[in-house]
């Protein structure tokens, strides 16, 4: 039996964590943001097919520990409640080492009226208070994916051929890329961004990467002057992932459409097999009024504000101690 019983971070990390909520509460408090709560446990779970998650059952009910907030707040933002802001913890099966731990906490956030500039907007005055403490630069950095993929890897997200993205890879010494991602563009776009392009990221800075290739869609509309790109964007500091955001799908049946495509992704890739959330669904029909959101892991901002190596150094009980 383990019986380490002591907290994995020290005190400074969990007053500097104490300061950063207090912070982000003193920030949406001004902006008249309301915070609300929604269920960790529920009846219904995300379809992403990359995303592993926790089940229980409850009387023969199966249950979910959820991924993420979103559909349950995407319900009161179809209830006009307006702007909402949340700070939870989150599940992810299979998520353990460097920068994850399988339980987290997640900031989430609804801007309506907002579009995709508006929300990196917000995002850049959120952060300023939390840089200032950790003398990071206050100025983001804002990327067009396709400019910034094109620059690291010589390819065009937009169009795939996958021998020219194989002779990329091979050139570059990945060279069981092929394997991994066969003939999936969008785990092409992936790997290579994860390997090639992401590490190259402004350092000491807050990045924003957005305009994603429409292949990379999660839950955000397509462009309207560009069909081949969508209105979403990721946050990176020091080339780490903290968040990612969208300027809001409304459409009901667009969103089944693609509830139904992550499905059929999910049984290819041998995943456990779940069922569109109808609840949301219904939510879209009565309407959604336009809205950006995002969600930010903070347990990994913390990590990367704070300058340390591993998430468990800003956790006073991961997963291995929990």
């Amino acid at each position: 039996m383990n019986d380490n019983w002591q907290p994995s971070c020290n005190l400074e990390a969990l007053q500097q964590r104490a300061a950063m909520l207090h912070d982000i509460r003193a920030y949406f408090y001004a902006q008249n943001v309301l915070e609300v709560e929604t269920p960790i446990l529920c009846n219904a779970i995300g379809t992403d097919p990359y995303l592993d998650f926790f089940a229980t059952r409850m009387r023969g009910t199966q249950l979910y520990l959820q991924t993420s907030p979103e559909f349950s707040m995407k319900r009161l933002l179809a209830a006009d409640v307006g702007s909402i802001y949340q700070i939870t913890k989150a599940f992810r099966q299979g998520e353990s080492g460097r920068y994850h731990n399988p339980e987290f906490t997640l900031l989430e956030w609804y801007r309506v009226g907002f579009d995709l500039f508006d929300l990196m907007d917000d995002v850049e005055q959120l952060l300023i208070p939390l840089l200032k403490k950790s003398a990071f630069l206050l100025k983001a950095k804002r990327l067009k994916y396709a400019d910034v993929f094109e620059k690291y890897t010589g390819l065009n997200p937009l169009k795939f051929s996958e021998q020219d993205y194989r002779a990329v890879a091979e050139r570059l010494g990945f060279h069981d890329a092929g394997k991994l991602c066969g003939s999936e563009h969008s785990l092409w776009l992936d790997f290579l961004f994860s390997q090639c392009v992401q590490k190259q990221l402004a350092k000491n800075q807050v990045c924003m990467v957005y305009h994603y290739p429409a292949c990379l869609p999660s839950l955000a509309r397509r462009n309207v002057e560009n069909h081949l790109l969508v209105e979403r964007v990721e946050i990176f500091i020091d080339g780490v992932e903290i968040a990612n955001g969208y300027f809001e799908l409304t459409d009901a049946i667009e969103q089944e459409e693609r509830f139904e495509q992550e499905i059929l992704q999910r049984m290819d890739n041998n995943s456990a097999s779940v069922e569109k959330d109808h609840r949301l669904l219904a939510a879209l029909k009565s309407g959604l009024a336009d809205c950006s959101g995002i969600a930010i892991g903070l347990d990994r901002l913390l990590m990367v504000l704070a300058k340390k190596e591993n998430i468990n150094e800003v956790l006073a009980f991961p997963i291995r101690q929990a």
